[in-house]
């Protein structure tokens, strides 16, 4: 199985997927990683991100999450993935990727923007953060997870709910 934790900057991808990775012993990557010297450039400087740089971007976190499937792993990244298209390069014809999306109120997201610091994102790219966020629809099956909890509360959550995706369907 493999989770792409998604949500707005600020919503814990990185915090909660790493922590659900060692609780579950499955490998973890953060999407961020995988953008280029010029994405982190622009958004360091206010300037939000087109579908154009985003592209190159998902693809090599698609190519990521095929490696870890050939390999047979189970894995956690955490992506924006804010868009349905965005999300489709990453999980669609894939049955053993699921979206993990982590949801906050913008409230929410704006305070812990304000208290953060030393990462190139910055607060005032967090109206295009939720203009570009569609959230996931029905048929993409995701695992919503309200992300004002304590990380250990929404990391327990999600492994009860996983553990209902890995039960067989009774006959």
């Amino acid at each position: 199985m493999i989770l792409v934790a998604m949500g707005v900057s600020g919503a814990g991808k990185t915090t909660i997927a790493s922590a659900l990775a060692t609780r579950l012993g499955w490998t973890f990557a953060d999407g961020d990683a995988f953008h280029d010297a010029a994405n982190i450039e622009k958004m360091h400087a206010g300037i939000p991100l087109t579908d154009l740089d985003r592209m190159p971007w998902l693809k090599r976190i698609a190519e990521w999450i095929d490696e870890r499937r050939a390999a047979g792993e189970d894995a956690i990244i955490a992506c924006s993935a804010l868009k349905r298209r965005y999300r489709d390069v990453l999980a669609k014809d894939r049955p053993d990727v699921h979206i993990l999306y982590l949801h906050a109120s913008r409230e929410l997201i704006a305070s812990r923007l304000h208290k953060r610091t030393g990462h190139f994102m910055p607060e005032a790219l967090l109206d295009s953060q939720f203009a570009d966020l569609e959230e996931p629809a029905r048929d993409e099956h995701p695992i919503r997870i309200d992300v004002e909890p304590p990380v250990e509360a929404i990391v327990d959550d999600i492994v009860g709910r996983l553990a209902s995706l890995r039960r067989p369907s009774p006959p």
